[in-house]
């Protein structure tokens, strides 16, 4: 049986599949801030989940945008 891949542990009735795994819910965090994720409502990078806003969008989205200033909007 697959494992989590926070804990190495899964059981039937508190599994959540994301990102291509098992994970027991209340394993499956944003990798930033750690707020329990949904099953399929979160983002990943490099096969770690981060919630959609704030932490992906801050992290992984257009820099200079509604962050305080009239910078230029860039994308990384």
């Amino acid at each position: 049986m697959p494992k989590c891949p926070a804990c190495d542990k899964v059981y039937f009735a508190e599994r959540v599949t994301s990102l291509g795994k098992d994970w027991h819910r209340p394993c499956l965090k944003c990798e930033k801030c750690g707020k329990t994720l949904t099953s399929g409502g979160h983002a990943e990078h490099d096969s770690k989940p981060y919630c959609y806003y704030p932490c992906y969008a801050a992290m992984f989205g257009p820099k200079g945008f509604g962050r305080g200033g009239s910078e230029r909007h860039t994308f990384k």
